[in-house]
Order: C-alpha cells, then sequence, then structure tokens
C-alpha cells in the first residue's frame, strides 16, 4: 500500500455505524491536520463518542474509512494506533502508587519506552514537582494531566481527548487550555477533542465540527462560524405586535421568544437603526437593545434547534 505524501494526521471519510436498525452515526468526513486542536461537538447522543471508539479501534465501522498518518486503520490497525494516544473518559491510574511508578508501570505495558522519555513527559505535562507522590494526593486537573502524560509516552501524532475539562474548576480548565496550547504550538502534536464546554471551545481550538443526530451539520475555523449577523437583544411592548413587526423584516434572518419578554434577532447591524425607527413609527415602546458578541454557543444552539449539551 502506497502511503500518502504529508497526510493530514487524521482523515475520515464516510465513517458510518450501524447498531441493529439504528443509524448511530452517519457519513463523516473530516480531517486533522499536524498542530492543530479540532474540537468536536454534539448534543447528547449525537455520535460522539461512538465516533471516538472507531477512531481508537474499539469498535469497528459499519461503513467508511479512517486514516491515522496516512494508514488505514482497517488494513494496518498497528501502524495507525501507533501515532495515537488517548483519554477515553477518566484516566486509568493506581491511586497508591506514585505518578512515576504510574508511568513506568504503563510504560512497561505498552512496550519500549526508557526512563529518558518518562522524564520528557513528565516535563511537558508539568508535574515534575509532585510526580514522586501518591496519585491519591493528585487533585483531579493533576490527574488529568498524568493520564495526558500516559498517553504521550508511545510520542503520538495524534492526541485524542474526550471531556478533558470534565469535572475541572475554572483554574483547572485554564491551566488544561494553557496546556493543550502548549502540546500543539510546541510538540506539534494534532489534538482531537470532544467538549460539551463551549467557551472552552471556542477559546481552546482552531477548527470545530458540530454533530447532530449523527451528521456532521457545520465545519470549519472557529472565526468563520462566528461570522455572520449578530446577534441582538430587544425588549419592547406592546410585545406581540412588536414580534410581528420584526418577523416582516425581509433582513431579519431570526428571531427567538427568550424569557421575561426578550426577544433575540439575527439582524444586520447596519440595519439595527432602522429596525428600531420602524417600530417607533408603529407605537412601540423600545426599552433596550442589547448587541451580543456571538459565541459558539449561539451557532451550535441554532444548528442543533436547542438540543441538550452532553
Amino acid at each position: 500500500m502506497t502511503v500518502e505524501a504529508n497526510p493530514p494526521v487524521l482523515r475520515v471519510e464516510g465513517l458510518s455505524k450501524r447498531i441493529g436498525k439504528r443509524m448511530i452515526v452517519r457519513d463523516l468526513d473530516f480531517e486533522v491536520k499536524q498542530g492543530e486542536i479540532y474540537g468536536f461537538l454534539g448534543p447528547n447522543g449525537a455520535g460522539k463518542t461512538t465516533t471516538i471508539r472507531m477512531l481508537v479501534g474499539l469498535i469497528q465501522p459499519t461503513e467508511g474509512t479512517i486514516r491515522i498518518a496516512g494508514h488505514d486503520l482497517e488494513r494496518e490497525p498497528l501502524k495507525a494506533l501507533q501515532h495515537v494516544g488517548c483519554i477515553v473518559e477518566n484516566p486509568e491510574l493506581y491511586p497508591y502508587l506514585t505518578g512515576r511508578e504510574n508511568l513506568e508501570l504503563f510504560a512497561r505495558m505498552t512496550g519500549d519506552v526508557s526512563p529518558k522519555r518518562i522524564d520528557e513527559v513528565v516535563r511537558l505535562v508539568e508535574l515534575g514537582h509532585r510526580i514522586d507522590d501518591k496519585v491519591k494526593t493528585y487533585s483531579l486537573g493533576m490527574k488529568q494531566r498524568l493520564g495526558i502524560a500516559q498517553a504521550l509516552l508511545g510520542r503520538p501524532r495524534l492526541l485524542i481527548l474526550d471531556e478533558p475539562t470534565n469535572g475541572l474548576d475554572p483554574a483547572g480548565i485554564r491551566e488544561m487550555r494553557h496546556f493543550i496550547h502548549g502540546l500543539a504550538r510546541d510538540e506539534g502534536i494534532s489534538v482531537f477533542i470532544s467538549s460539551h464546554i463551549l467557551h472552552e471551545v471556542q477559546m481552546l481550538c482552531d477548527r470545530v465540527a458540530i454533530i447532530s443526530k449523527g451528521r456532521i451539520i457545520r465545519t470549519g475555523a472557529v472565526s468563520r462560524l462566528l461570522e455572520g449577523d449578530p446577534p441582538v437583544e430587544w425588549e419592547f411592548s406592546p410585545l406581540e405586535q412588536g414580534v410581528d413587526l420584526l418577523r416582516s423584516l425581509s433582513y431579519i434572518t431570526a428571531l427567538e421568544r427568550l424569557s421575561e419578554g426578550r426577544v433575540l434577532t439575527r439582524i444586520p447591524e447596519d440595519r439595527i437603526g432602522e429596525a428600531n425607527q420602524i417600530l417607533a413609527e408603529a407605537g412601540i415602546r423600545v426599552n433596550t437593545i442589547r448587541r451580543k458578541t456571538p459565541t459558539l454557543e449561539d451557532i451550535f444552539l441554532q444548528m442543533t434547534e436547542g438540543d441538550s449539551i452532553a
């Protein structure tokens, strides 16, 4: 088999998974480049965990191909998976061993890993000051970093993380964000992240894919996804008359009722004043116009029709 020169670290084409009569994942296409942080977002039951399990060879796809560093996962599983480090859910650690002893044990199970490499990953995850303490004394964030250290022992080109900030406090989330950025920037490692914390993904990832009901419905650079008409929040009375009037304006691309009589619209910034004047001339009292900075969560909820996130 000919290996493509300079391929994406991860390429997924036509990936589908059927369980019984139910299609869990349908026709996924995406790729992750070297040194890129790629976010994978979706509501509960969208197919995120199923996709990750296929990426690491835990379950077989019904259709489609997965190529890691140019190697087909089905045809060359050992060659493909030697380039992957992964933490699905919580890292498996022995609490009564030290951090170093956990790494040494994992190194013996996985093959030829030198003491020098253990020291290198300890430095990468910034645990040198606690690596010889028992894991039961570690904070959750330290345990997450030790789990990532395990995943890095084999010098993977692709690191797959399932909810890496789950359960962390704000300080721990910031530390994890800084750490993941460093892996991509300084080590050139590609990072594939499944997460439901949209604000963090927006700050962390270069590109994202949004998956809903087993399909990718949007993918692209975070900055590009946030382009378009800004969300604008209105408060006015009488409410129903104002809503009907705004709905009649062709340049308002979306309108959503919020709680406490508020309305959220998508409207070009240079047409906000015009819409306000039209409301005023119709005898509608406008109390508040608030332009919101668009977020990935706005895009997510709009595209998944308000599905809950998990």
